[in-house]
Parts: C-alpha cells; sequence; structure tokens
C-alpha cells in the first residue's frame, strides 16, 4: 500500500547528528549532504510512484523518497549496491542526505530495492513512462524556480556509454548463443542433439575461439549458420515463445541468409550496426565514432549556459542505442525542454543539426546555434546558400531572400511544388562586385538571375550562417558541456557502466546528473559563504527550494527544547551531578 513519507519532517528532539559538536554539525548542514536533502530529497513529489502499489489496505511501502535518494546516489558515486547498503548503514552523510538523525532507523533489506526497481521496469514496459526521468525533471523544476536560473539560453552534447557486455567477435558471439540454446533444452532433447552441440559446448565460447586459431572462419561460419537453420526449423513448435529462441531467430537472421534451401553468411559488411552485440544486452548496439568502436548507448544532456547564471543546472538526459542520429536527439527533447523551461536558443555541436531537427525548431521557434557544420569547408571565393539571409513566414516557408549584395526579393514555390526558387534583377546583379561567385544562375529564357533551394536546403543554410556569425562573437557558450559529460561519466571509468539494458543505463545516467546538480548547488552556495555573504542569508536561501520542520513553528519549539536540553547537561556536568 502506498504512503507517503513525512516522518523526515518530525526531527526529534534529540538525535546522533545533535551530538556532534556544534561545528561539525553546521559542516554537515553545509556540506552535499544538507543540499541533497534541503533541494533533492523534500522536493520528489512521491506520489507519482502510487501506481507502483496497492491500492487497498495493506502493509506499507518503503518510503519512495528514500529508495529514489538512493538510487540516484547509488548512480553519482558509483557504488555497487553492497557500498550503497554499508553507506546507508554507517556514513551519517548519506543518513542525513535521506532525512535520518538516528543510526538505528530505516533499516531495509537490499532486496527491496531489488523489488522497487523492477517495479519501475515493469512499469515502463508497460506504459513506456520512467519515474525516475519524472522525479528527476520535477525536482530540476523546483531547483531551477528556487534559485532563479535563466532557462532560455541551453547547450546539448552527447556522447558514448558503454554496456557491461564482453566484447565478443562474430563466431564467439554465434556460439554462444547456441550454448544458451542447448541450455534452454529438456533433458529429452539435449540427448537427442548432444552429438549435434558437443563441439561447441567444450567450454565456453571463447575456448572455442581459441581452438580455431589459425585455422580459416569461413568453414566454422557455414556449419554454425546450417546448424541454425535446422535448430529454427526443428525447435519451433516447443520452443518458439522461449526468450533464447527469439535471439536464435534474430541472430540467425543478422547473420545468415536462407534461400533456396540454401544457407549463405553474410560478409562483415553486410552487418548492420544495430545487429545483436551480446545475448545479455538485446538492446545494444554498435557504432564507430573518430576510428574508434563502441558497444552499448548514446547519451544526451541538455543544461542550461546563460551567462548571467552564477549557477548552471542540467535539464535532460536521454539515453538510446548509440546509432542515433544527434538530430533525433535534439528533436525529441525540444518539446518538453519548450514546455518545461521556455527554451529559446539552443547551443550544440554539428552533430545536432538535420532535417528533423529543423523541422521542430521552426515549430517551437527555437534558435538553433551550432560551433559547427556538417560536411566540407566552404571555399572562401565562392557564395553559397549560406551567404545568403532567408526569412520565414508564420508556417516556416521560406518568403524572403536578401543577397550578400542586399537585393532583397520574394521566394516563390517552384512549378513542381516540391522547392523555391528566389529571382533576382539582372541588372542589379550585373552591376554587383559578387556576380562571379553568385550561384544564382540566369535562365536560358529569362535573363534573371534564379536561385533554387529546397526547405531542408534553407534551413541548413540558416544553421550555417547562424554558426559563422557566433564564431564572430566572443566567447563559446556550448564549449563548457564538455565538462558537465564528464562530471555526469565520472563515476564510471571509460564510460563502462556496470549495468545493462537501456533502462537501467537511463536510470544511472539520469542519477549521476542529479547528483552533479547538487554539487554545483553546494559549491554555489559556499562560495557565497566564502564570498563574504553571513551564513545565515546562505542557509535561508539553501531552504528556499523546500520547506522543512526547522522553518514551521514546531521547528522552532523543537530549537527551543534542544536550548533548555543543552543548558541542563552543562549544569548537570557544573554541578557534578
Amino acid at each position: 500500500m502506498f504512503k507517503k513519507n513525512h516522518r523526515h519532517l518530525q526531527i526529534p528532539l534529540t538525535s546522533h547528528v545533535d551530538d556532534l559538536p556544534e561545528k561539525l554539525r553546521k559542516r554537515l548542514e553545509n556540506s552535499w549532504a544538507g543540499v541533497f536533502y534541503r533541494d533533492f530529497f523534500c522536493c520528489i513529489n512521491e506520489a507519482m510512484f502510487a501506481g507502483l502499489y496497492a491500492d487497498f489496505p495493506s502493509r506499507p511501502n518503503m518510503p519512495i523518497n528514500v529508495l529514489v535518494g538512493l538510487e540516484f546516489l547509488k548512480a553519482g558515486n558509483g557504488w555497487t549496491d553492497e557500498e550503497l547498503y554499508d553507506n546507508f548503514c554507517y556514513d551519517i552523510q548519506v543518513r542525513y542526505a535521506l532525512g535520518y538523525r538516528q543510526l538505528g532507523e530505516g533499516d531495509f533489506d537490499l532486496r527491496t530495492l531489488y523489488y522497487f526497481r523492477e517495479r519501475l521496469s515493469c512499469h515502463m514496459q508497460e506504459r513506456g513512462v520512467n519515474l525516475l526521468d519524472k522525479a528527476f525533471e520535477q525536482v530540476t523544476d523546483a531547483q531551477i524556480a528556487a534559485y532563479q536560473v535563466k532557462t532560455g539560453k541551453q547547450r546539448m552534447d552527447s556522447f558514448q556509454v558503454a554496456s557491461n557486455i564482453r566484447q565478443m567477435g562474430r563466431v564467439q558471439l554465434l556460439v554462444e548463443v547456441l550454448q544458451r540454446v542447448h541450455c534452454m533444452l529438456n533433458e529429452a532433447d539435449q540427448q537427442r542433439y548432444a552429438e549435434d552441440f558437443a563441439p561447441y559446448l567444450k567450454g565456453h565460447a571463447g575456448h572455442y575461439v581459441y581452438r580455431m586459431k589459425g585455422e580459416e572462419v569461413a568453414p566454422h561460419l557455414q556449419s554454425i549458420g546450417e546448424f541454425m537453420q535446422r535448430l529454427l526449423v526443428e525447435l519451433q513448435p516447443g520452443y518458439g515463445d522461449e526468450a533464447a529462441y527469439q535471439v536464435l531467430v534474430r541472430v540467425f537472421g543478422e547473420h545468415f541468409r536462407f534461400e533456396q534451401a540454401k544457407v549463405t553468411v553474410k560478409a562483415n559488411q553486410e552487418l548492420s550496426a544495430a545487429s545483436l552485440q551480446s545475448p545479455d544486452d538485446l538492446e545494444a548496439t554498435y557504432r564507430q565514432k573518430r576510428g574508434q568502436g563502441y558497444r552499448g548507448y548514446a547519451a544526451n544532456v541538455a543544461e542550461t549556459c546563460d551567462p548571467h547564471n552564477e549557477l548552471q543546472l542540467i535539464t535532460k538526459v536521454q539515453v538510446e542505442a548509440n546509432t542515433t542520429d544527434d538530430s533525433q536527439f535534439l528533436a525529441e527533447a525540444l518539446p518538453d525542454l519548450k514546455k518545461r523551461t521556455g527554451l529559446e536558443t539552443i547551443y550544440t555541436d554539428g552533430g545536432h543539426g538535420g532535417p528533423e531537427a529543423d523541422q521542430v525548431l521552426a515549430e517551437l521557434q527555437v534558435e538553433h546555434i551550432q560551433t559547427a557544420i556538417r560536411g566540407r569547408t566552404p571555399d572562401p571565393d565562392k557564395l553559397y546558400l549560406a551567404d545568403f539571409a532567408i526569412q520565414f513566414n508564420e508556417d516556416g516557408k521560406p518568403s524572403k531572400v536578401t543577397c550578400p549584395g542586399e537585393q532583397t526579393v520574394p521566394a516563390f514555390t517552384s512549378s513542381q511544388q516540391k522547392a523555391f526558387v528566389a529571382h533576382f534583377d539582372a541588372d542589379k546583379c550585373s552591376a554587383c562586385r559578387l556576380a562571379s561567385q553568385c550561384p544564382a544562375q540566369p535562365g536560358k529564357r529569362d535573363p534573371r538571375r534564379h536561385l533554387r533551394f529546397t526547405q531542408a536546403e534553407a534551413r541548413a543554410a540558416e544553421r550555417r550562417r547562424h554558426s559563422q556569425e557566433h564564431r564572430k562573437e566572443s566567447g563559446n557558450l556550448r564549449s563548457a558541456v564538455e565538462a558537465t559529460v564528464r562530471c555526469v561519466k565520472l563515476p564510471y571509468p571509460d564510460a563502462q557502466v556496470p549495468v545493462r539494458g537501456k533502462f537501467r543505463v537511463t536510470c544511472l545516467m539520469i542519477g549521476s546528473s542529479a547528483v552533479t546538480n547538487v554539487q554545483r548547488i553546494q559549491r554555489y552556495l559556499q562560495a557565497k559563504i566564502e564570498g563574504g555573504k553571513s551564513a545565515k542569508d546562505a542557509r535561508n536561501e539553501q531552504n528556499s527550494a523546500s520547506e522543512t520542520g526547522s522553518a514551521s513553528f514546531f521547528g522552532a519549539a523543537r530549537t527551543l527544547l534542544q536550548h533548555f536540553f543543552h543548558t541542563w547537561q552543562a549544569f548537570r556536568t557544573l554541578s557534578g551531578c
């Protein structure tokens, strides 16, 4: 049964935190643990997780804000589950961050955390909603409002995340799949196929590859393919719904062809980047970037970058297969960022530009500034479409074109309704010093110069022109996002996460981003204190994102009672009682 956790607001009269000297107690309150408690833990809307639990009277759930806090602390620090549990039990900062002031309260079994993850995963599969992502966005919006962070300007970048899978060659992968198919069979079928499976069951899949060292790979692939095709036909009636059989179907289709009753091995160049990389992670894909191969996923983060902000926060985290184009990340993130943060300008590198993103940018009226553009470097001795200023109407269609010679003309739809054309006056063009470089050319019957372009070319030209103009300005608002990417990846050396599957990888990236925001808030507040601002003012600002018990009447009463309690203890010490 779902039940909200209000117990952390009822601060006890005495606790282990209060036993600390005043100096250490203040240090704890101003540390990351205090910021996490006030600006993250207290801001979590537990009601959004109510659907994970029964709606009839039963045993109440473990506090949701504690479970979410544990998941995010694990992700932000790169802990194992055992390290997470040990820190929860014995680290006073971790316990303080989760609203506990006594060492003995809040104990739980790790299975509770596993069941919570299972519920989150099932909810994601059934409804397509990642509740941890929703919690991150809800808390981040509260932090943005509390610290008055300007969100009109934001920057974005993507990076590779490696799944926790072995690097396997083609033969090793196929043998691994066969071994799992063998494990799927009942005892009778295992005996039936004992002779066929024998070559592939001598040790693990790597041993098979080691034994074939120096031999031709093609014969082995051919025999494996023929055996797989036979298994597909013979096992379908009894094992068609098994997960291992479904993997066998996928792998055979990716690596072989069955035409005219004959199995043919596909060449390495024919294998798709989306093909199976490991039977342990069915969603991981392969990608080559700058000559290096990656197996896993791609993550994309957006953060505020207004120069007037003293504090910048991560606002959006996305994870997809690493074959996903950066422009798709941008197109999918824009509607949510526009709705939540009022995004006006987005700064990215060259990879985020594309027709799909251009259409969404136009619909939402968001300016896109790229620090680089895909493709070849333009010839400085020639003019391109990007040198022409194109105006768009309310429907996002080109309406006017201004050439580098400052001649403005309307843009018309071509006769076939597939492109646009602008007609420039021939007399003005002949007197222009840039006529020899201009891409607008005179027609055979019409002496005017004609500039033809498509909608996609117009949008690409605008992105290039904005990029060129941005280079002339001082400063690069996008470059600092590289440091943000490093912070998010920092708990995981070489960006290798200890989990598999898109959902679990997404949860780790979201959690690491949330902890990064908390660390930034803590540094921001600490800098204010060190800059001469009173500790009282800084503490009040820390409490602005959430209402804690100390801000209420009961909190004031508690403080008064604590004062009398410590005075009484001091009196007893002096009197020798």
